[in-house]
C-alpha cells in the first residue's frame, strides 16, 4: 500500500513538473558513460569488441572440453568401456537438455568412440583404438610436462600472499596447466622441495616449502632479458616494464552510443598506464591501496603471468576471480580485464565467460604450442564436428547449444537407444563372460 502511494505520489509531482516547464523532463538522468558502468551487462558491454578470431578459438575449446568430458569418464571405468545410460550423468556437464541425448552426441565421434548393443539388448560405449592410443601418448605427455607443471604451480604459490593456496582452487586449473589426473592424490606429493599439502581448518592447502628466486621472475622480464642479452635475476621489485598490446586489424578505438561518441581505448591513457611503474608479482603486495593505478596495474601484471602459465594462455574467469584474496586482486577483477582491452580479450561465448591473452594469438591459433596443445589438436581432428566448424563464422548467441553441437534437426540425430535402432547397428556381442566386443562403428555412425 505505502509502495503504491508512493509512485502515485512521484507521478503526481513529475506531471506537475512537466506541465511547469512546457514539457516532460527527467528530474535526473545518468550520463552516457555512467549508464554504461552501472546499467549494462558484461556482454553488453563488450559486443562491439569482438574479435572474430578468438571467438572461433573459444567455440573450438568448447567442442574439445566437451569431448574430453567423455573421454577422462571413459578411462575412469574397466575397460574404458560402460553402460551407455550411465554416461547420462554427464548430461549437465556436456550442456545438453531434453530430449537430446549423451548418446546421441557420443554417436557424432565414431572415430572416438565406439557402441554396440549387448546380448541382452544393453547399449554400451567404449574407447575406439585411435582413442585407446591417445590416451597413452596423454598419460606420456602427462608425465613429460610434470616438472614444468610443478614449477608453474610453485611461481603461484610464490605469488600468493600467504604462499599458499587452496588445492580445490588449484585443481581448477587441471586442464588448463596440463596437471595430471592424479593431481590430488599423487602428483602434490612429487615435489616435496618445492611444496607440501598442509591441513587447516576449512580444507587442504598446498603450501611453499622453499623460495627459488630465479623462478621469482615474470615472463615479460625474461622476454626482455632475452632481447637485451641478460640472463641475471635480480630480486622481485617495481617494474616498468610496458605489456604488449594486440589489437584486431578491424579495430576502432571508439564506438557510438545514443549518437555520441565514446573511446573504448584512449591513446593518451593507454601510454600513461604503461609508464606507470609497478610491483613485481611475486613481491610482497600487503601494503598496496585498492583503487590505485599502481594497485590495478600490478593486477594486470599478476593475471598476464597466470594467463603465461596456461597451455593455450586462456582461462575461464571464474577460476581467476577465486583468487582475489590470494593474489591481492581488485574486487570487480571483470572491470579491469576489460578496461584493458589491448592485453585481454573477454570472449562471452556460452554461460561462462573466458579471457585470453592477446599477444600469444595469431588469428585463431596459438603462437607457441606445447606437445599437449598439439595432442589436443589432434583429438579434435577425431571428433565429429569438424563439417560443423567450417561454417564457425556463422555462430550466433545460442551456438554453444545442444543444437550446434549435435547437428540440429537437419542431421537426423537419432536415438540409438530406441527400439527402431536395429537397422543403425552393427553386429556386436557380449559373451557370457561380460567381455564387449567393439565392433566396427562406421556403418551405424555415418550421417
Amino acid at each position: 500500500m505505502r509502495a503504491t502511494c508512493s509512485r502515485n505520489r512521484l507521478s503526481e509531482l513529475l506531471r506537475c513538473r512537466g506541465q511547469g516547464q512546457g514539457q516532460f523532463q527527467r528530474p535526473y538522468q545518468l550520463s552516457p558513460v555512467r549508464g554504461m558502468t552501472r546499467g549494462r551487462s558484461v556482454k553488453e558491454r563488450s559486443k562491439k569488441k569482438r574479435v572474430h578470431a578468438l571467438e572461433v578459438a573459444i567455440e573450438r575449446w568448447k567442442v574439445l572440453s566437451k569431448v574430453l568430458t567423455v573421454v577422462e569418464a571413459l578411462k575412469k571405468e574397466e575397460e574404458h568401456v560402460t553402460p551407455l545410460k550411465r554416461l547420462e550423468i554427464l548430461r549437465p556437464q556436456l550442456g545438453l537438455v531434453k530430449p537430446h541425448k549423451v548418446a546421441h552426441f557420443v554417436r557424432r565421434s565414431p572415430h572416438l568412440f565406439e557402441v554396440c548393443r549387448d546380448s541382452r539388448g544393453v547399449m554400451w560405449a567404449g574407447l575406439s583404438p585411435q582413442a585407446e592410443a591417445l590416451v597413452e601418448e596423454e598419460a606420456r605427455l602427462l608425465e613429460e610436462h610434470s616438472p614444468t607443471a610443478a614449477q608453474y604451480v610453485t611461481r603461484m604459490l610464490m605469488m600468493s600472499v600467504d604462499r599458499r593456496l587452496p588445492i580445490d582452487k588449484i585443481a581448477h586449473f587441471r586442464r588448463d596447466m596440463g596437471l595430471p589426473h592424479d593431481f590430488r592424490t599423487r602428483w602434490v606429493h612429487m615435489f616435496p622441495e618445492q611444496f607440501r599439502v598442509v591441513r587447516l581448518e576449512d580444507g587442504e592447502y598446498l603450501q611453499l616449502v622453499s623460495w627459488n628466486p630465479n623462478w621469482a621472475v615474470t615472463e615479460l622480464e625474461k622476454k626482455a632479458a632475452a632481447s637485451a642479452g641478460d640472463a641475471n635475476a635480480s630480486p622481485p621489485g617495481e617494474l616498468s616494464l610496458p605489456f604488449p598490446m594486440k589489437f584486431p586489424p578491424n579495430f576502432t578505438s571508439y564506438y557510438r552510443f545514443r549518437g555520441k561518441a565514446h573511446h573504448y581505448v584512449k591513446t593518451g591513457n593507454t601510454e600513461q598506464f604503461q609508464k606507470i611503474t609497478y610491483l613485481s608479482p611475486y613481491a610482497e603486495a600487503k601494503g598496496l591501496t585498492p583503487g590505485t593505478p599502481e594497485f590495478d596495474k600490478r593486477a594486470v601484471a599478476v593475471m598476464h603471468e597466470i594467463l603465461s602459465f596456461m597451455l593455450e594462455k586462456r582461462l575461464v574467469t571464474d577460476h581467476l576471480t577465486h583468487f582475489r584474496r590470494e593474489f591481492v586482486m581488485p574486487q570487480k577483477l571483470m572491470r579491469l580485464l576489460l578496461k584493458h582491452y589491448g592485453i585481454f580479450y573477454v570472449s562471452e561465448r556460452g554461460k561462462r565467460l573466458s579471457v585470453f591473452l592477446t599477444e600469444a594469438y595469431d588469428g585463431t591459433e596459438l603462437i607457441e604450442k606445447c606437445p599437449l596443445v598439439r595432442w589436443r589438436e589432434k583429438l579434435l581432428q577425431l571428433t565429429g564436428y569438424r563439417g560443423r566448424m567450417k561454417n564457425i563464422g556463422k555462430f550466433d548467441a545460442s551456438s554453444d547449444s545442444e543444437g550446434y553441437l549435435l547437428g540440429g534437426d537437419d542431421d537426423a540425430v537419432l536415438d540409438i537407444e530406441s527400439e527402431n535402432s536395429d537397422d543403425i547397428l552393427d553386429d556386436c556381442s557380449i559373451s557370457d563372460g561380460s567381455e564387449m566386443e567393439l565392433g566396427d562403428t562406421d556403418e551405424f555412425c555415418r550421417d
